[in-house]
């Protein structure tokens, strides 16, 4: 069964989550480079499948573009030309970084892994996918 793949794209690296089977659960997948990340997604969608992108929009607190909108919407683009037939869906990102902190805290990980900004990257993902899905089911 395809799945539902969530991006939290940076310029740097990607944090990547994904659903289970039945699209229930969101789980953290990997944070790979951004100029890895659209072969990556072609090698998953190979074989997993791929039926939605939800890609993070950062925006301010009064909802206007922030400084990192630009470079999203060029990804946009990009995940459009090599997954034409893909649905792809933005999803409000503010706050992620900080949630997934105080997850990773609340759930008692190291402050090591903590300071690994790829774990925080993928776990924002994961809180993306998991707000959307919850946003779906109301």
């Amino acid at each position: 069964m395809p799945r539902i793949v969530a991006i939290d794209y940076g310029t740097k690296r990607v944090g990547l989550a994904v659903t289970d089977p039945l699209k229930i659960i969101a789980t953290a997948l990997d944070t790979v480079h951004s100029k890895d990340v659209i072969q990556f997604l072609k090698d998953y969608h190979e074989q997993e499948g791929i039926e939605l992108f939800v890609v993070g929009m950062p925006k301010r607190l009064d909802g206007t573009e922030s400084h990192a909108t630009k470079h999203v919407e060029a990804f946009l683009n990009l995940l459009k030309k090599n997954f034409p037939d893909t649905d792809i869906e933005t999803h409000d990102e503010r706050f992620t970084s900080k949630i997934a902190l105080n997850a990773m805290i609340a759930g008692g990980t190291t402050k090591k892994y903590r300071r690994e900004k790829g774990n925080i990257d993928k776990v924002s993902a994961v809180v993306i996918l998991q707000s959307y899905l919850e946003k779906m089911q109301l």
